[in-house]
């Protein structure tokens, strides 16, 4: 219960900031041009709470706090048996405007959402986002294969600068998701630098979007888990020779650091055959232990050595890095910043199009709600990258060329100043319809992946 409350608390808190400052880029962008504005309402349904300002417009926030409006004065909207706008209240009026003031208008929306993600990634760099060290913890099969080693820190994948894990596994995705290979400069442990090329080409085809980054064997540090004994499985190597809460530090003299470094050990060991020490530690002493694995079999999984361990729970690592600026220095990061996911999301959507990524990537109001609370529970900083990324979100999808959303009137427009007069009333009914169609679709997608995260 507290994660569904505290979830529905931060999609309204999210959806508040981010629909307000998107409906007064609208608002505040009419009234320049001379507009008259009958509401500005955040939220849908009946107003809970009213108030009329010194201008008549009326503030609203509504019974169904996901959206809100800015309602113009606008002849076309009037109904029959509405009555007429004044005389002198015409040259107010929305469809009385030039093109371009009313194209400034729709505009102002998802612009006002670009910028207030500039802002809140300047708050973010500024308090500093805690994260964790680009270092490699393991490195199998691909990542193995081209070189990459147990201690290698990204400092850059094709030219991005990967100064925290975050950044490095963004660009490892896009990469991965387009299965080209990508330019890596690393730092070895030794501190010399090099460059490496990842072949994420062999990826093979049908590596889910949430497996694209681990299918390329790298295990980052901070996720190794501790090579702590937590069970130990009936009639198996380790029943009686290892003890709960052994820490494994060799095996056949091989020294262990990880929990991930125990199963290639054990392969090399059963495929030499015959018993070899295991090294822990327990109670504080050392105590190396006879042991020889067992050969397993499981369906769908060819033959294996095994020990019959598994690892002790482990917590969440603790942050080894923050990314922050001091505040002039924030500026020009933010700007970068929001280039950079501004691109990112396009290609992302390029990608779901053209099958490249999965369409389980569209996410509805549920996944919004829980990463929305996930973000709050790690900080303020990380609770501003999610809001940012948010912002941002909603001004793309408002500017996709889908009538009923901000960039279908774009098109409109443009499609009017293109030919010199508006399109038809017909054309535009048509349009409204196809869009509704559209949204729907998009919306009943992101509620199907919602409730498929849910089932998950």
């Amino acid at each position: 219960m507290g994660d569904f409350l505290g979830s529905a608390w931060w999609l309204l808190v999210s959806i508040g900031v981010l629909v307000t400052f998107h409906e007064f880029g609208h608002f505040r962008v009419a009234r320049a041009c001379g507009v008259k504005v009958l509401r500005f309402s955040v939220g849908f349904g009946k107003p809970i709470w009213s108030r009329i300002g010194r201008d008549g417009t009326e503030f609203a926030i509504g019974a169904i706090p996901l959206g809100g409006y800015v309602k113009m004065l606008d002849e076309r909207e009037l109904g029959e048996g509405d009555p007429a706008i004044p005389v002198a209240d015409l040259p107010q009026a929305f469809n009385r405007k030039p093109v371009w003031q009313r194209i400034a208008i729709v505009a102002a929306g998802p612009v006002a959402n670009l910028v207030l993600c500039v802002g809140l990634l300047w708050a973010m760099f500024v308090i500093g986002r805690p994260d964790f060290q680009p270092v490699i913890g393991v490195s199998e099969g691909i990542a193995a294969s081209s070189g990459l080693h147990a201690g290698d820190r990204l400092l850059s994948v094709d030219g991005r600068a990967t100064p925290t894990w975050s950044e490095a596994s963004m660009a490892l995705l896009a990469a991965a998701l387009d299965r080209r290979d990508a330019k890596l400069d690393i730092e070895g442990i030794d501190g010399l630098q090099m460059e490496r090329t990842l072949r994420l080409s062999q990826l093979p085809a049908g590596l889910s979007d949430d497996r694209a980054v681990a299918g390329t064997g790298i295990v980052p540090r901070h996720l190794l888990v501790p090579a702590v004994v937590g069970e130990i499985a009936a009639g198996t190597p380790a029943n009686g020779v290892l003890a709960k809460g052994d820490r494994i530090t060799a095996i056949d003299a091989q020294p262990v650091s990880s929990f991930e470094a125990i199963g290639p050990l054990v392969q090399a060991l059963g495929a030499r055959g015959g018993e070899a020490m295991i090294e822990v530690q327990r109670d504080g002493e050392r105590l190396a232990l006879p042991i020889r694995p067992a050969k397993r079999s499981e369906p769908g999984r060819d033959p294996y050595w095994a020990l019959g361990i598994r690892p002790a729970p482990v917590q969440q690592p603790a942050y080894d890095a923050r990314l922050r600026y001091g505040p002039l220095r924030a500026v020009p990061a933010a700007f970068a910043e929001t280039g950079r996911l501004f691109g990112d999301s396009v290609a992302m959507i390029a990608r779901m199009f053209d099958g490249r990524a999965s369409v389980q990537n569209v996410s509805g109001p549920i996944t919004i709600a829980r990463y929305a609370n996930a973000s709050a529970q790690l900080g303020p900083a990380w609770f501003l990258n999610f809001l940012a990324l948010l912002s941002l979100s909603l001004a793309i999808i408002n500017l996709l060329p889908i009538p009923v959303l901000d960039g279908g009137h774009l098109l409109y427009y443009l499609i009017e100043l293109a030919k010199g007069s508006p399109l038809s009333e017909r054309a535009m009914v048509a349009g409204q319809y196809l869009g509704l169609a559209v949204l729907a679709g998009l919306m009943g997608l992101a509620f199907y992946n919602d409730f498929l995260g849910l089932a998950g």
